[in-house]
Parts: C-alpha cells; structure tokens; sequence
C-alpha cells in the first residue's frame, strides 16, 4: 500500500555555532565550500524521525529502523521540508531545502526488535588525553568510548526546543527523543580524537528499547572502516547505545569525514 504524507516542515537551526566542530562556524565552513555554517547532520537525523513517529509512534521508538545520508547542508533559518512516502510498509524520506535535495533516506517498523548481545560491544573509556586527529585514531578494529551524557530535565526540554520537535509523546511518556543517540555516536569521534572541521554524513539505526529521558547515555564502538574518497578522509563505526551503563537502546552505524577536503581558491 502506498501513501503520501503531509509534509513536515522545520525552520532550521544550527546548535553547534559555538561547538569545537567548526564546519558550523560561517567562516570556516566557507573554506569548504559552504554557504555558511551547517545546521548538524544528526539534528537533521532527528528532524526525519518526525515522520515514523506520527505514523507509528511508541512502537517505532521501540524497535523502529531509520536510515540517512546527507548530501547537501541544512542552513540555519531556512525551512527544511521532511517528506514521506509510505510503499509495502516503508517510509521514503526526503529532506528538502532551498528547492535542493539535502537528506534521503528511509523507516521501517520491524515486527520485533533484533536480539542484539550486548557482551559482543566491549564497553572501554574514551582516551584519556585526545591529540589531534590522524589515521591512527580511528584504526579500523579499534573500540572506543564515550563520557557518559545524559539529556535530563531542562536539558532534555531544550533539546526538543532546539530541533523544533512539538510531538507530545516525549514529555507525556517521558521518553528521551532518538536524536540523542546519534549525537552520543558524534561523541565517538569528539571524545577520542582533536578533530578540525569534519562533517557526518550518514546513519542507520536499530531502536531497540526506547530510551528514558534522563538516560546516562553511551556508546561502545567499532571501527569498520578508515579510508580516502575525493580527497575526504572518511571513518565508518558499528557501535551499541546504552543506557546506564547496561540496558541496549540502539544498533547503530555511523559514517563521517573526520578530514574534509579544502576548496582550493581561484
């Protein structure tokens, strides 16, 4: 069965100005090709799970599968329209901007969530002292950790303010919104490495319990990949979110390029 969805429309917003990831910076973005500073690919993430929310709504935060790759930046203050189509029970994603695509990608609600054994993700601390990032951060077979984080209270409540999210479900079940475990999977990379301006460029995520607001959030992950494309330098990570140390939330994998290539001036 095939359906077309209202259009979800968000005015965009850049959380990450002030962030140690200048790609959001106007400037610095500009060196890259950029218009201007880039409103965060996982803001934009959550902004497409708008869509399987209003359709399914706990259910997908319990065991629902999204995925995205970016291919175009969001800007800050421009209205992102996030589309939907539904065919033999999945939905086809698409965020537009400024009448360009920026995001595809697609949701599904499987009949149950995957057993996922937690034990298989091996739980380590992030390092100790970051250095600037090389190669040799993210070597391909290497775990890594994340400080715990967690999105209580206030904080949670200005979370939702900031990606424009007005579903009630979060407050009325008190439930941490799905967007907060890929900004968990960005930690990945911050938390381990200096980074210079770098760019997320794709997800896919497994829910498989629905988080709670107020979870202490972490990620355990690893490397699958470490290579160059056109210049980029790209890291792709499988990774587990867990909540408190213990309960599985999401199977995630995580692409970015964590060494963009500069635009060379004419």
């Amino acid at each position: 069965m095939a359906g077309r969805f209202e259009t979800y429309r968000v005015s965009a917003f850049n959380t990450s100005k002030q962030s140690e990831n200048k790609i959001h910076d106007d400037t610095v973005a500009r060196r890259f090709g950029f218009s201007g500073g880039l409103v965060p690919g996982v803001d934009v993430f959550a902004y497409m799970i708008h869509q399987p929310v209003a359709k399914w709504g706990r259910a997908f935060l319990e065991r629902g599968l999204i995925e995205a790759r970016f291919v175009k930046p969001v800007y800050d203050g421009e209205i992102a329209e996030v589309s939907a189509i539904e065919n033999d029970g999945v939905l086809a994603l698409e965020v537009v901007g400024r009448g360009q695509i920026c995001a595809t990608g697609s949701a599904s609600l499987p009949a149950s969530a995957p057993d996922v054994v937690a034990a298989d993700y091996r739980g380590v601390a992030p390092v100790i002292e970051r250095r600037p990032v090389s190669e040799g951060s993210y070597a391909v077979g290497q775990w890594l950790g994340t400080l715990p984080r967690d999105w209580a209270g206030e904080a949670g409540a200005q979370y939702l303010a900031d990606i424009r999210e007005t579903d009630p479900i979060y407050a009325r079940d008190n439930l941490g919104h799905p967007g907060l475990l890929q900004r968990v999977m960005n930690k990945v990379l911050v938390d381990n490495a200096i980074l210079g301006p770098w760019i997320h460029v794709g997800s896919r995520m497994q829910l498989l319990q629905a988080a709670r607001s107020g979870d202490e959030l972490t990620a355990r992950a690893r490397v699958t990949g470490n290579y160059e494309k056109k210049g980029h330098r790209f890291v792709e990570l499988d990774a587990l979110v867990v909540a408190n140390g213990e309960r599985p939330l999401a199977h995630c994998q995580h692409i970015a390029i964590y060494q963009p290539r500069e635009q060379v001036a004419a």
